[in-house]
């Protein structure tokens, strides 16, 4: 009876899973019919990177450096915020995409993580399967299979968050239902109601799935590393801007509860993410953000990198910047 219901359960989870990797797609390809015919208008730009830096920020700011790093610590409201418009970006459910996140840093590269590109055989054809499982396949694979009460205890424990995590499908809904609105509002037509629900709506979670499946595919077989780490993350330059500052990504693996991806001044500009948190910290918005010292990182450097460096550097650990909690 119980298998009868997992399997139930899995089946659903990969129908769910097919309709959110193949519905953008088919957007995007309306989207470029209509183009033949009429170029899009600033109405639907705009929404649409609205909506992108929005959702992809819920994401980033949210789910990964706040929810499953805890890299900051922020009010209530604000994570409650977080965990909706992270949701919006339709990458799942809160807790599962927490779940699956801290599963993949306790199995990184290894056998257990959920979408490593690295497990999928030896030579050319390996590294195909392995990346379009890193980048795509996952999804019907091992995605939501994270035991929550185990890599995600502290969010099961969160009444507000359960709650949001339970009506994900109405935050997916929301997320498609005011570029509608707004579209209407703005536009004032259905046309143009139709075609910012097309560009903000499906074309938006097209752009954004792709750059968040690049971190998992990408940025573990292309790319640069210098930190001495076993994994096979690396940093990708000119991925950081599109998944705002998340493809320093062997940066981060190195130092995983780091609010700040971007360690080097190049990379920190190039870090929207991190450049936020540093902005709400002055506003006190949110408070005792994770930084990693210049000495913790220059003791993790590789050999290869480290040897150009002279003089020996004292490990230092963390530092955490307090700041009153205010009351939100």
């Amino acid at each position: 009876m119980a298998g009868r219901s997992i399997d139930a359960v899995s089946r659903l989870h990969k129908a769910v899973n097919l309709l959110g990797v193949t519905v953008p797609p088919v957007g995007l390809l309306v989207a470029i019919v209509l183009l033949w015919d009429r170029a899009i208008g600033p109405l639907e730009l705009s929404l649409m990177l609205a909506f992108y830096v929005l959702s992809g920020l819920g994401v980033t700011l949210g789910f990964h450096r706040l929810f499953t790093h805890r890299s900051f610590e922020t009010s209530r409201a604000a994570r409650a915020i977080l965990a909706v418009l992270g949701s919006m970006a339709v990458e799942g459910s809160v807790i599962t995409w927490v779940a699956d996140h801290r599963k993949h840093h306790t199995f990184t590269d290894i056998e257990g993580d959920p979408h490593s590109p690295h497990l999928s055989g030896p030579g050319l054809l390996g590294a195909i399967r392995g990346l379009w499982h890193a980048h795509v396949g996952w999804l019907f694979e091992s995605v939501g299979q994270a035991e929550r009460e185990r890599f995600a205890p502290d969010l099961v424990r969160d009444r507000t968050l359960r709650a949001i995590d339970r009506l994900f499908f109405l935050w997916v809904a929301l997320g498609l239902a005011l570029p509608f609105g707004l579209g209407w509002a703005i536009g004032g037509t259905p046309g143009a109601a139709l075609t910012t629900l097309l560009w903000a709506g499906l074309v938006r979670v097209f752009l954004l799935h792709h750059v968040t499946w690049s971190i998992n595919s990408v940025c573990h077989f292309f790319g640069r590393k210098r930190f001495d780490i076993e994994d096979q993350s690396t940093n990708v330059f000119w991925l950081a801007p599109f998944s705002f500052g998340e493809a320093w990504h062997h940066n981060h693996h190195a130092f995983p509860t780091s609010a700040f991806h971007g360690l080097r001044l190049w990379e920190r500009l190039a870090d929207p993410t991190g450049l936020l948190i540093s902005l709400l910290e002055k506003l006190g918005l949110v408070w005792n953000v994770v930084r990693i010292s210049p000495e913790r990182q220059a003791a993790k450097l590789s050999s290869a990198v480290s040897g150009a460096v002279s003089g020996g550097m004292p490990s230092a650990g963390e530092s955490r910047s307090a700041a009153p909690s205010p009351g939100l």
